[in-house]
């Protein structure tokens, strides 16, 4: 497995949060892997085999771009052989308004979009072995995208000081923040991004606990709920388990095992 990052031109670092790129050999089987929430909206090129998702006990090969979006529970993706990934990783009050999409509460998006005209060159370079090439393309194409769009300077701040507080902040504090009321806020937020600053919070909230027994298995749970601002570590193992599917000792279990569910690449 291969995995890169990449940051974003200053110029789209309040739309992008990073650029990655990740290629994996699951060998002849067709396999398996699951992607768990976090706070992101994600748009995702794929190359090699065909990346597929389950409908009614069948494999339904996903189109490159695809759009991912804010998950509420893990999605569980299907391929074999080859597979590489060029990523882009947006913050959801941001991405719709900067391709001009609808936002919604689908986790998969299939896209009518003109960034799809960019699959056939990028898969060139993909090919050819010139990663280098295609996130210059992909970069650039942001760049122009960027330029039309102007700045909605409410959601900007709400959203800096949301990452700042790791989602931890309460929405009035926010709207504070932001110099809106909540319900202007919500309002917006909602319009723009398909999801309120409370789901959005949970989900960033829950992507520290997430990383954090990544990294640290063994850490303490009671601890860790105090110091993300959960009620007790009840409350955080039930939020957890609502965006997992698991519990959290149960996930860091699994980190040690060889088809463990695994985050999406940070």
């Amino acid at each position: 497995m291969q995995h890169q990052e990449f940051e974003p031109p200053s110029a789209l670092r309040d739309t992008i949060k990073c650029f990655w790129y990740d290629r994996r050999d699951f060998g002849e089987r067709q396999s398996s892997f699951a992607v768990l929430p976090d706070g992101y909206a994600e748009i995702i090129f794929h190359f090699g085999n065909p990346c597929s998702l389950l409908h009614n006990g069948v494999l339904q090969p996903l189109p490159s771009p695809f759009m991912m979006g804010l998950l509420n529970q893990p999605v569980i993706f299907y391929t074999k052989n080859r597979f590489e990934i060029i990523g882009i990783r947006c913050f959801p009050w941001t991405v719709f308004d900067l391709l001009g999409l609808p936002s919604g509460k689908d986790s998969v998006h299939i896209i009518d979009h003109p960034i799809t005209q960019l699959q056939t060159t990028l898969a060139e370079w993909i090919q050819a072995g010139k990663l280098d090439e295609a996130l210059a393309q992909i970069k650039q194409y942001f760049l122009d995208a960027r330029l039309g769009v102007a700045t909605d300077s409410m959601l900007a701040k709400a959203g800096v000081a949301m990452r700042a507080a790791n989602g931890t902040m309460p929405v009035s504090q926010v709207a504070a923040a932001a110099h809106a009321t909540v319900r202007t806020l919500e309002r917006r937020f909602r319009k723009s991004a398909g999801y309120t600053v409370k789901d959005v919070s949970g989900l960033m909230r829950f992507e520290q606990v997430r990383n954090h027994l990544w990294l640290y298995p063994d850490a303490n749970l009671a601890g860790l709920a105090h110091e993300l601002g959960y009620t007790d570590q009840a409350h955080l193992s039930r939020e957890f388990k609502r965006y997992s599917g698991t519990t959290p000792a149960a996930f860091a279990r699994s980190i040690t095992q060889p088809k463990g569910i695994k985050p999406r690449p940070e």
